[in-house]
């Protein structure tokens, strides 16, 4: 396919440094008049490219990884990847489980996503795409020689998060490959190397650079370190750029609660977002994630969430208020958790669960690590020995839980009264009586043997009566957001007015994952990587290219 059989071209543009708020605001007509007329005028041009290739990568996590393979080792192209981190990259990818989804039964997968998704806002062709890629999910493994086994125990471990539903039996997911994502990280990016592709690191603040005649995106301009450079792509552009799980701007406007918290990759703070708003795109699903919860760290140089994973099960969860509002034990699956966290309280005019408070004692303090250390099994995350120091935000967790309470990040008190004025300090909606009355009702629970009101499981009813008292706070978020540019079958980014292909640019990975109603797979962010990743580069790879003498 070459520019002229793309169709239905955006009918408004850009240049580089457009704000994004005139982007949201001027009108077609206003935007003619930035093509200078004829379109003779080629002021938008740099004057010279600093670097050219055939495919621009924008963003070096898993999706950006499998476009760029696809891109140079199947396609045959000159292919170069901007990364915004100083070294490495790998984004989340290389720091999570590893897992992806394969597809077991094509029609039944098919019927689990219209279910899942509602039939909100992601076509059927756009799904149809993602089941025929996904079928190669496997055979690309293969090819570039991924560790992982297909066996019982991966087939079964690991099933879609709605399984009642029509159809969801139709796909599962690899559990656990050997040496998580970070494994699947060093084999990718070894094969990288092998073929050539060029890795620009510490690139930032990107802007694409649109021709105002045509709407084709033929570049863009990049900080590398402090100087501007410009990029030429000949056949096309590449966002790979992640979510906005650390930039709070976006999480305040966009997400369903706030604040919502990650842990992960910090570098992905929305740049494809912005630069996809400057040049006329559509946004869409900024309100999706896939997460849970966990505890906020409350520390300016330590500005992440961690997962929490108590050694003992002696404690409870409240409320802003101090009452309880859940079974600890079942608040939701690991990508959807955060639902429970965006219950609205007209008593305080706000979201009640967020945050809310672990409440705990000295039997669960004593207990062990209450999260995971360097060396334990769950070898993931912002501080997996594996990271460069450059990259890793964070040592681990300490082996008797002190450094945090003295770090700040959990509260101590000798009695529920101080601990809730410590709580009530953070959160002026904590109240101690109620607090106090909450944990009184909860070790009569335990000695009662029956939870009556949220049917906790009568094994871990544990009271609360071994001061001193702890408490933390536990905010929705852990994995991604999924918001970012609408995008076609072909992976194309689509225009805001028409929806119709912006020529020459795309989009892959949790950048605009079609996930619309939830999050319903599991292994599903790294299946986005690689199919859309794989799809993208070659629909970019068909063109031809735009400098070429006609």
């Amino acid at each position: 396919m070459n520019a002229k059989e793309l169709g239905g071209l955006s009918r408004r543009s850009f240049l580089k440094g457009a704000g994004v708020a005139a982007a949201a605001v001027a009108s077609s007509a206003a935007l003619a008049g930035c093509a200078s007329g004829t379109g003779a005028s080629q002021d938008w041009m740099p004057k010279s490219w600093d670097y050219e290739c055939d495919l621009l990568v924008v963003g070096y996590g898993g999706a950006g990884m499998w476009a760029s393979l696809i891109g140079a080792d199947e396609c045959g192209q000159q292919v170069l990847v901007l990364e915004k981190a100083p070294v490495r990259g790998g984004g989340n990818s290389s720091i999570n489980n590893g897992e992806f989804a394969i597809i077991n039964d094509a029609e039944g997968m098919r019927q689990y996503w219209h279910e899942m998704t509602q039939d909100v806002d992601t076509p059927s062709a756009v799904i149809d795409a993602w089941i025929d890629e996904g079928l190669r999910n496997c055979e690309y493994a293969d090819k570039y020689e991924l560790e992982y086994d297909i066996n019982e125990k991966a087939i079964a471990g690991t099933i879609p998060e709605y399984s009642f539903l029509p159809g969801g039996e139709g796909c599962q997911s690899i559990a656990d490959p050997p040496g998580f994502g970070m494994a699947s990280f060093e084999i990718l990016d070894q094969k990288r190397k092998d073929l050539g592709v060029e890795v620009l690191f510490d690139c930032h603040d990107e802007h694409l650079i649109q021709n105002p005649d045509t709407k084709e995106i033929v570049g863009c301009t990049t900080m590398i370190g402090s100087e501007e450079k410009t990029v030429k792509a000949r056949k096309g552009v590449i966002l790979c750029t992640g979510g906005f799980e650390f930039n709070e701007d976006m999480k305040r406007k966009y997400l369903k609660c706030y604040p919502f918290k990650f842990e992960g990759w910090k570098y992905n703070t929305g740049d494809g977002i912005r630069m996809t708003e400057e040049v006329g795109g559509k946004l869409w699903h900024m309100g999706m994630a896939g997460a849970m919860y966990g505890m906020w760290t409350r520390d300016p140089e330590n500005d992440f969430l961690i997962l929490i994973m108590p050694s003992d099960q002696t404690f409870i969860y409240t409320d802003r208020l101090g009452k309880r509002w859940v079974d600890e034990m079942r608040i939701g699956s690991p990508h959807n958790g955060w639902h429970a966290f965006t219950h609205f309280s007209d008593e305080i005019c706000d979201y009640d669960h967020c945050p809310s408070w672990c409440v705990f004692d000295q039997t669960l303090f004593e207990s062990g690590p209450m999260s995971t250390r360097q060396g334990d099994w769950f070898e993931c995350g912002n501080f997996t020995t594996m990271l460069p120091d450059e990259l890793r935000d964070w040592e681990g967790w300490s082996d008797d839980n002190q450094a945090e309470v003295d770090k700040g990040w959990i509260i101590k008190a000798d009695t529920l009264e101080e601990l809730a004025a410590k709580m009530k300090a953070i959160d002026k909606w904590m109240d101690a009586d109620t607090l106090k009355a909450t944990v009184d009702t909860w070790n009569q629970v335990c000695e009662n043997g029956e939870d009556p009101e949220f049917h906790r499981s009568a094994a871990t009813l544990n009271p609360l009566n071994n001061p001193p008292f702890y408490a933390y706070t536990v905010y929705p978020g852990s994995c991604s957001t999924l918001g970012g540019a609408m995008k076609n079958e072909h992976g194309q980014v689509l225009d805001v007015f028409a929806e119709q292909p912006i020529p020459r640019l795309y989009g892959a990975g949790s950048f605009g994952n079609i996930h619309s109603h939830t999050y319903g797979i599991t292994g599903g962010n790294v299946a986005e990587n690689m199919i859309w990743g794989r799809i993208s580069a070659r629909h970019a790879a068909s063109l031809d290219a735009w400098d070429e003498k006609k």
